[in-house]
């Protein structure tokens, strides 16, 4: 089965209306158009007549790294059917700066933000600066790219105050967070959308585009190893992540990913849990182990931070000493936490079983201090195996640009697959651009184009998605302590199911393997 390129560029040339109309359609349903988009001459009017004239009102919460990527966008790209109105952040500095860049861009816009601060960082709460935004900018949708733990909070009180909301994954940490926001949208009639970006990158389109064809069957199991390096894993016991009350720990701030996934690509809902995890490698015993006299507090004032080979120059790397220590002063935020220190409560080996409601089972790990980044996956079907790996750039949030993030190694994608008794395909990969696979670009297409067009992949999500991905994780939090499985009926309740792409059943035929050849007689004698 030949497969196209998705590494469609458009001509840096100027076109017309019309033409520009359908390439961006083609977009959004899935071309990967990397950053030519931005180059094609005068492609605002063409937007804005698919729009009415009307363009939809942002604001963002939450300035950290992730909302670089929305706020860019509308101000270039998107900026004849989308405008930013209003910033928010807890902390000041971070939200003035968002501010500016808008400025910069030719849009003068408000920043909200607390004149004060708790003693310590506060991840979890709603600033009353908030409210005050969405009052006096009214604002349509609201982008929320707080910390995790801080997400219900905002998606609930957006959508009481009539706003719908858009959120980066995870959608929220606990199946009691989830509650509150699958109640507050049967209450509001809001929407929520989460923006999973690893659905829309090419490579993880082109497996879903196999496994909808049918050319391994229907799917009885599925075995799946993501692998974080020590230079990206180490970062997440660094920061905010690393203390289970912010980010869920690594099981729904990173896994989340990883179980939209496999959701999206079973086009099947997770029905019960099991899952044992622990915290081995990123401890105080291991900083001993490798000759030091540690854990410090911070590599910034760490007395070994030149014999460490985890330490981190917060004041020599721009990227992060701009966004961080260059406002740590604001809300006491310190980013270069050392990540070996003894009060984090985060797992960095997991292993995870996963029932769905189809009959197949999920066998996942995730490990946080390997050699490589990336990840391995096999489907097993009836008709055969889809064997699918990516290798990742290394790259550390926030200190390498958002171009960085999640990009995939040149050469480092394979997609394979194996029919029963018959010869293995090595297919093409399909290609993108960007940040997070190509992944990225293609989905701000169909979240920011005003008419996006049908995608038979169905790649957005909307809470029910968003719930799904996280309750996998928060079940296996809750199985890691009790050592039992977890249902997920019984963790929350009124759930829907998602809308997902039909796939090969339990119910279809299944074609007969070809007989294998009869072995031949030895011919040699006995001794």
């Amino acid at each position: 089965m030949s497969t196209p390129s998705q590494n469609t560029a458009l001509p840096k040339t100027v076109i017309d209306r019309r033409t520009f109309a359908k390439t961006a359609a083609l977009a959004g349903a899935g071309l990967a158009m990397g950053s030519t988009l931005a180059s094609v001459a005068d492609p605002a009017p063409a937007i804005a007549d698919a729009s009415g004239g009307r363009r939809r009102r942002y604001a963002i919460v939450g300035c950290g790294g992730r909302h670089r990527m929305y706020l860019k966008a509308i101000l270039n790209q998107y900026k004849d059917v989308a405008e930013i109105v209003a910033v928010c952040d807890v902390n000041k500095g971070r939200a003035e700066s968002a501010a500016k860049s808008a400025k910069k861009a030719g849009v003068p816009i408000k920043a909200y933000y607390p004149e004060s601060n708790p003693p310590k960082p506060d991840f979890d709460r709603l600033i009353p600066e908030f409210e005050q935004m969405i009052r006096e900018t009214r604002p349509d949708i609201i982008i929320v790219t707080t910390t995790d733990c801080a997400h219900d909070r905002y998606i609930v009180k957006a959508m009481e105050m009539g706003c719908d909301t858009i959120t980066e994954k995870p959608m929220t940490i606990t199946a009691g967070k989830c509650q509150r926001i699958l109640d507050a949208k049967k209450r509001t009639g809001k929407k929520v959308r989460v923006t999973f970006n690893y659905r829309y990158s090419p490579p993880r389109t082109q497996v879903k585009d196999i496994l909808m064809s049918g050319a391994i069957g229907d799917i009885l199991s599925v075995d799946f190893t993501w692998l974080l390096n020590t230079r990206h894993g180490a970062d997440y016991f660094r920061r905010w992540h690393s203390n289970k009350i912010n980010s869920g720990g690594l099981m729904i701030h990173k896994a989340t990913h990883h179980f939209d996934l496999v959701n999206w690509w079973l086009s099947a809902s997770p029905v019960e849990v099991t899952a044992v995890g622990k915290r081995e490698f990123y401890t105080p015993a291991m900083i001993k182990r490798f000759g030091l006299k540690g854990p410090g507090e911070r590599c910034m004032t760490c007395p070994e931070g030149d014999k460490c080979g985890f330490h981190i120059d917060l004041p020599g790397t721009p990227g992060i000493r701009t966004m961080y220590l260059d406002n740590e002063k604001y809300d006491g935020y310190m980013r270069d936490r050392c990540a070996f220190r003894p009060d984090i409560d985060i797992e960095d080996t997991m292993n995870v079983i996963v029932k769905y409601d189809t009959g197949a089972t999920l066998s996942y790990s995730l490990n946080a201090f390997n050699a490589w980044e990336g990840y391995q996956i096999a489907f097993n079907g009836t008709k055969g195996r889809l064997e699918h790996s990516i290798v990742e750039q290394i790259y550390m949030n926030a200190a390498d640009g958002d171009d960085k993030q999640g990009a995939i190694k040149a050469g480092g994608t394979v997609v394979r697959v194996i029919p029963l008794r018959d010869p293995a395909t090595e297919h093409t990969p399909w290609k993108g651009t960007g940040s997070h696979g190509g992944g990225d670009i293609v989905m701000l297409n169909d979240v920011f184009l005003p008419n996006p067009p049908a995608d038979k992949y169905q790649r957005n999500s909307d809470e029910r998605g968003g719930a799904e991905s996280i309750l996998i994780g928060a079940a296996a939090n809750m199985s890691f302590e009790t050592g039992r499985p977890v249902k997920i009926a019984d963790i929350v309740k009124g759930l829907k199911k998602p809308d997902y792409p039909p796939m090969p059943t339990n119910k279809d035929p299944v074609e007969m393997p070809r007989r294998l050849p009869a072995r031949k007689p030895s011919l040699k004698k006995k001794a």
